[in-house]
C-alpha cells in the first residue's frame, strides 16, 4: 500500500527543510530573549516575566522538535530504512499537544510571535498530513485483507 499521493519524498524533505530551519531560528531567538529577560532587575514581575519566555521558549522548540521527529520517520521511510508498519506503529505526532498561551504570546516581541505563529502553522499543517495518512490507511487495502485474498485463491486453486 503506497502512502498517499500527496505525501511524498519531495514535499516530507521540503517540510524537513522549513522545520529545521525554524528549528534554529527559534532557539537563536529564544536564547537571545532569555538572555535580555535575564538582564532585568530582580522585581518579583521579571520572575513572572522569565518564567513565562522559557515556558514559552520550550513550548515552541519542542513543538517543532516533533514536527521534525514525524519528518525524519517518514524520511527513513521513503529510504527503506523503516517499514510502513513501523512508521504506522511509531511514528505517531502527539495529538493533543498544549497550544501557547495566547495571553503571554502578545506580550512577546513581534519577531518571537511570529516564530510561535509559525511553528503552530507547520505542526497545524503535518497535523493534516498526519490524519489524512492514517485516514488513508484505515480505508485504504489493508494488509489482513489482501493475504485474506491470497489464501483464498490458494486454497480454491
Amino acid at each position: 500500500m503506497a502512502l498517499l499521493p500527496s505525501l511524498n519524498p519531495r514535499i516530507v524533505e521540503a517540510l524537513y527543510a522549513e522545520a529545521l530551519g525554524l528549528a534554529e531560528t527559534v532557539r537563536l531567538r529564544f536564547e537571545r530573549l532569555r538572555q535580555d529577560t535575564a538582564r532585568a532587575t530582580g522585581a518579583d514581575d521579571e520572575d513572572l516575566r522569565r518564567v513565562q519566555v522559557s515556558c514559552e521558549a520550550l513550548r515552541t522548540t519542542t513543538r517543532v522538535m516533533h514536527c521534525l521527529a514525524w519528518l525524519l520517520n517518514h524520511r527513513a521511510h521513503f529510504a527503506g530504512e523503516l517499514s510502513e508498519l513501523q512508521l504506522r506503529r511509531h511514528g505517531r505526532l502527539i495529538a493533543n499537544f498544549p497550544a501557547s498561551e495566547a495571553d503571554v504570546v502578545d506580550t512577546l516581541p513581534m519577531d518571537v510571535q511570529v516564530l510561535v505563529h509559525e511553528s503552530e502553522r507547520l505542526y497545524q499543517r503535518i497535523q493534516r498530513l498526519e490524519q489524512s495518512w492514517r485516514t488513508q490507511g484505515i480505508s485504504g487495502d489493508s494488509a489482513v485483507r489482501r493475504l485474506r485474498e491470497r489464501l483464498s485463491h490458494a486454497v480454491g486453486a
